[in-house]
């Protein structure tokens, strides 16, 4: 009943899950994962217990095909069961159960674990594929995750239609804040084109919960802060300090008022426009 990759980035530093279905909130039942551990997708008949297992397993030193071995040993359902697990290295593992309803099944490479069920056939998985290896290296994970996604889509998906869609990502602080490893958590829980709305919010996802980057950090000289004064209380807030937390745009403006993300001074410059 679903398509997912899970995956770790080339520089070794995030995890992360990317999985479709036509079933209410997959992203509810299918993805987890933990930096510097690792990430799993459970799914077909879903043994949801496998994610705090499987990542256990990880914590203790275990590697993708062991953690999947100890899944399956002490699970009496494991030929209905369909699991991607990706380790700290990039180890992964994949397993089909033959009791999983076709078209059903999976590929598997450095750093990748890809599978689904349900499937239009095996040219969906093959599409994933195809798309990750494309994808360069050094792009952001959330994105080639997401390009691996809509291929699968594009090549037919989950026969039943479409539903829902979830992406997560973990990268160590890089959380809201620097105060957790959830860098990308977000769910399409039921909609006519759940994939085209999840790229839509991780759009947002990047300007709203993802710090700003060197070159995107803008140096606020007392010129400028007098100008962003201005345009705030044009604005209607009582200051910029007060704007950036009404808009919530802390993530990309420094706390003591140093620099400015360059989106941010676009955006409160328009609002004058």
């Amino acid at each position: 009943m679903t398509f997912s990759i899970v995956a770790r980035s080339a520089d070794g530093e995030s995890w992360g899950v990317a999985v479709a279905s036509k079933f209410l909130a997959v992203g509810s039942a299918v993805p987890a994962a933990v930096a510097g551990v690792g990430a799993i997708a459970t799914q077909a008949d879903a043994n949801v217990a496998y994610k705090g297992q499987a990542l256990a397993h990880l914590d203790d030193g275990a590697t993708a095909s062991v953690a999947l071995q100890r899944l399956l040993e002490e699970d009496e359902g494991r030929d209905h069961r369909q699991v991607g697990i990706v380790d700290v290295d990039g180890g992964a593992a994949s397993h089909t159960g033959p009791s999983c309803l076709d078209w059903a099944g999976s590929r598997t490479g450095e750093g990748y674990a890809i599978q689904g069920n349900i499937l239009t056939g095996e040219e969906v998985v093959e599409a994933m594929e195809a798309a990750w290896l494309a994808s360069p290296a050094d792009a952001p994970l959330a994105r080639r995750l997401l390009e691996a996604l809509a291929a699968g889509d594009a090549a037919g998906g989950d026969s039943r239609g479409r539903q829902s869609a979830a992406l997560l990502v973990v990268k160590e602080d890089a959380g809201y804040g620097g105060l957790d490893d959830i860098a990308v958590d977000l769910r399409v829980d039921d909609h006519a084109e759940p994939i085209g709305e999840l790229a839509r919010l991780l759009d947002l996802n990047d300007l709203y919960l993802t710090a700003s980057t060197e070159e995107e950090k803008v140096p606020v000289t007392p010129e400028l802060e007098a100008e962003l004064e201005r345009l705030a209380q044009a604005a209607g807030a009582r200051d910029f300090a007060a704007w950036v937390g009404t808009e919530n745009y802390e993530m990309r403006v420094a706390p003591d008022g140093s620099w400015i993300d360059q989106k941010v001074l676009d955006i409160i410059r328009g609002t004058a426009s």
